[in-house]
């Protein structure tokens, strides 16, 4: 049985080359004619690109995200009556080497040796460690594992939140989203790697912010909607010696007018910490359709009731 193919991703031509390379067996390429997206039966596809024309896709079984999040195509009243599978397992060392690099940074002060540098100034500060600090990852999962191994190599004690509060390898204590407003309170540095969920939606609110430490670092990498951007740029002006570091975010770009960008304590980046690239995610997708040929169930499912 032939399968086809529509390929709707901003490297349309990278993910083409490597296709026509590899000639997987049963599957046509197809071109990008609009007319295109009715023909097609397996979709490679960015969520935002594909959400608005699922609706003129009457063959499509099933679609490969070429992102871990999906949160586009879980919008109310879009159809659900396919495979979606997404990407996963390739993005815990890129979080990691985002995460450690800010929080080495600020630990061991890089700015202020910088502007000394540039004053000419020698002045040792005070030293500062990860060993012995406490490290609150929302979310347990491939991600929060790879960050949870990577910061016991630093000596940090590191407690979780779950759905469900079972214990997972590397972490000390792993509690439920009831216990949040406890362990953050703990917490001497934060980092969010959960998906978008009606449960994740908005946990970060004003109240749970009031009870971070007064120079606790806060890192949001999961997904925008998690985090109630507004209380937090109060927060930030009320505790200067606050961190934030922040990767995403519920409007992208981030509007130029939002007060955030101002804050000294708050470092904005353009949703960097993990791209996933697309050798990367071809590997994933062979792998997928060779299971897809056989009738066996594809790897990284997506549950549209769970919305991850």
């Amino acid at each position: 049985m032939e399968h086809k193919l529509l390929l709707l991703t901003r490297h349309n031509d990278q993910y083409r080359s490597m296709l026509e390379n590899s000639a997987p067996p049963g599957l046509i390429l197809l071109g990008e004619e609009p007319s295109n997206i009715k023909e097609a039966d397996i979709w490679l596809a960015e969520p935002a690109l594909a959400a608005p024309l699922l609706g003129h896709a009457t063959r499509l079984k099933w679609l490969q995200s070429t992102f871990a999040g999906v949160d586009p195509l879980m919008r109310p009243r879009l159809r659900q009556d396919y495979l979606l599978t997404n990407i996963k397992g390739i993005f815990g060392p890129l979080m990691s080497e985002y995460l450690f690099g800010y929080l080495l940074a600020h630990k061991r002060q890089h700015a202020k040796y910088r502007q000394q540098q540039q004053d000419r100034v020698w002045r040792p500060g005070s030293f500062k460690t990860l060993q012995g600090q406490h490290l609150l990852l929302l979310g347990t999962g491939s991600i929060a594992q790879h960050i949870a191994t990577t910061a016991k190599h630093f000596g940090m004690l590191v407690s979780g939140i779950n759905r469900g509060g079972q214990a997972v390898e590397s972490f000390d204590r792993v509690g439920t989203l009831q216990d949040l407003p406890d362990f953050i309170a703990q917490a001497d540095a934060i980092a969010n790697v959960l998906p978008s969920t009606p449960q994740t939606r908005g946990i970060l609110n004003a109240e749970i912010l009031s009870l971070i430490k007064p120079n606790a670092v806060l890192c949001n990498l999961g997904r925008g909607d998690v985090l109630d951007l507004e209380a937090l740029d109060v927060q930030l002006s009320h505790y200067p010696e606050q961190q934030a570091i922040l990767d995403v975010f519920n409007q992208e770009p981030l509007p130029a007018n939002h007060p955030i960008w101002s804050r000294p304590n708050a470092t904005i980046t353009p949703h960097i910490a993990a791209p996933s690239f697309p050798e990367q995610v071809m590997e994933i997708f062979f792998h997928n359709y060779k299971l897809y040929l056989t009738g066996q169930s594809l790897t990284h499912q997506v549950c549209f009731q769970q919305g991850y």
